[in-house]
């Protein structure tokens, strides 16, 4: 039998959303942010000589430049004030959570509820205007080097680092508002406004090289149905969930007697999210990029050009570690974020138990167990999702540069703002409900006197 809640949600139409003004504002208000963040993403920093970047950006479209200007909608590839997107944030946010479960401080700050993690969300944005300055610093040297800028020296690199970490810090602050007043997560949507708003440009230009190479319409036309297929995928396997029965004993408070309630508590099949992905990809273009990027390319030792070759975007050595690096940050991450000790222990201390397990140290074994389980399911499909269009893409020499991980980060920012969007319209039925329910109870009539 369905929830009063589930039956709420079943009877969402356009009817109860055009009553819902609170989340019509927040709507349009992460719509705004939004387009606040496109606008940014046009304009360049000073200094630099555009025309100049833009042949630098194409010789190195495979290094992980492009995975960045993937994730910042262009910024990169038009040098924009944005053009370190939110990486910085993201980096230090997995930093700190890290710190989290190793420095004992920083784990009482985490256990002490919402005081601790406004602490906590201190420490990431100083460490995120840290790490925003020394990838500044960074590119703003390599651009030097590699002669793209008008008038190098102290000044440019000052204003440089200055620019990019103050477009970093706006765009951190820009999520907060709109995670606090607007729908969905706003580190998230910000991503995914930039995956969503290159999608049409990288379409286009793959349509036109197939109009002018009539051989590789085959190709495209079967990596287009694989990610039509990993679409269903994604959504299904993000939708599923492991439930375990937790069950409350029967309690007693003064006089009345509680009868003993049963409640789920549910697993994530992918627990770590796009993490794993995004940071695999990372490490493995990272020696690229440096090799190209300090102009090293023609240069290199031997060695060092056979390395790579072998780790080259596309290859099998790439492909090979690429999987190898989802794996391990699927099953590091999940550690991370989920403690079956601590889940333990607080079932423990509210008085819940799993049917047939003994609470305690047997109780966090299970948990191990069962997540164990769930992260070889949910590494082998992330691990599928990035690498078969991937393969597919190298195979067909088909030139559509839109990867599994853009594609999962999509598909789960979407699925979570429709899960917020739908939470705010069930909230505001019951409100009606609650609203209207009081309005015949005063309407009621007394006792009658003789």
């Amino acid at each position: 039998m369905a929830s009063a809640a589930e039956q709420l949600a079943a009877n969402i139409n356009f009817q109860a959303f055009a009553k819902a003004t609170d989340l019509q504002k927040r709507i349009w208000f992460t719509l705004i942010a939004l387009i606040v963040y496109r606008i940014g993403t046009f304009i360049p920093i000073p200094g630099v000589d555009i025309v100049a970047f833009a042949d630098l950006f194409k010789q190195q479209s495979g290094t992980i430049l492009g995975m960045f200007n993937t994730f910042s909608g262009g910024a990169v590839e038009r040098m924009a004030v944005f053009a370190l997107n939110v990486m910085p944030y993201i980096s230090a946010s997995i930093i700190v959570q890290l710190m989290a479960t190793s420095i004992p401080s920083l784990e009482r700050l985490k256990k002490e509820g919402e005081v601790g993690r406004k602490q906590l969300n201190q420490y990431t944005r100083y460490l995120t205007v840290l790490l925003a300055v020394m990838q500044s610093y960074g590119m703003a040297m390599g651009l030097q080097g590699q002669g793209v800028v008008a008038n190098p020296g102290l000044f440019f690199v000052a204003s440089t680092v200055i620019t990019l970490t103050g477009g970093t810090m706006f765009l951190m602050w820009l999520g907060e508002q709109v995670t606090a007043r607007g729908v969905g997560n706003g580190v998230s949507l910000i991503i995914f406004a930039g995956i969503v708003a290159d999608l049409p440009r990288v379409i286009g230009q793959a349509l036109e090289l197939v109009r002018q190479d009539s051989s590789r319409g085959f190709g495209f036309l079967l990596v287009a149905l694989v990610m039509l297929a990993a679409i269903f995928f994604i959504v299904f396997i993000e939708r599923s969930q492991r439930r375990l029965v937790v069950q409350y004993p029967k309690r007693q408070q003064g006089n009345r007697m509680f009868m003993g309630e049963s409640s789920f508590l549910p697993l994530r099949i992918n627990t770590a999210g796009v993490i794993p992905p995004i940071f695999a990809s990372s490490l493995l273009l990272l020696p690229t990029t440096i090799i190209q990027f300090a102009g090293m390319g023609a240069n290199a030792p031997e060695w060092l050009s056979d390395v790579q070759a072998f780790i080259g975007y596309g290859k099998p050595g790439h492909l090979m570690l690429y999987a190898l690096g989802i794996v391990f940050f699927c099953f590091f991450y999940t550690s991370i974020v989920f403690n079956p000790e601590e889940t333990a222990d607080n079932l423990r201390k509210y008085g819940g138990f799993l049917p047939g397990i003994r609470p305690g140290k047997k109780t966090a074994e299970y948990l191990d167990f069962v997540l164990t389980r769930l992260t070889v399911i949910g590494a082998a499909y992330i691990t599928l999702v990035c690498l078969l269009p991937e393969i597919m893409i190298s195979y067909f020499a088909v030139p559509f540069y839109l990867g599994g991980t853009s594609i999962l980060i999509v598909i789960s920012v979407t699925l979570d703002t429709v899960a917020q969007i739908q939470s705010h319209l069930v909230a505001h039925q019951y409100e009606g409900l609650i609203k209207r329910s009081k309005l015949r109870g005063s309407g009621a009539p007394g006792p009658v006197r003789k």
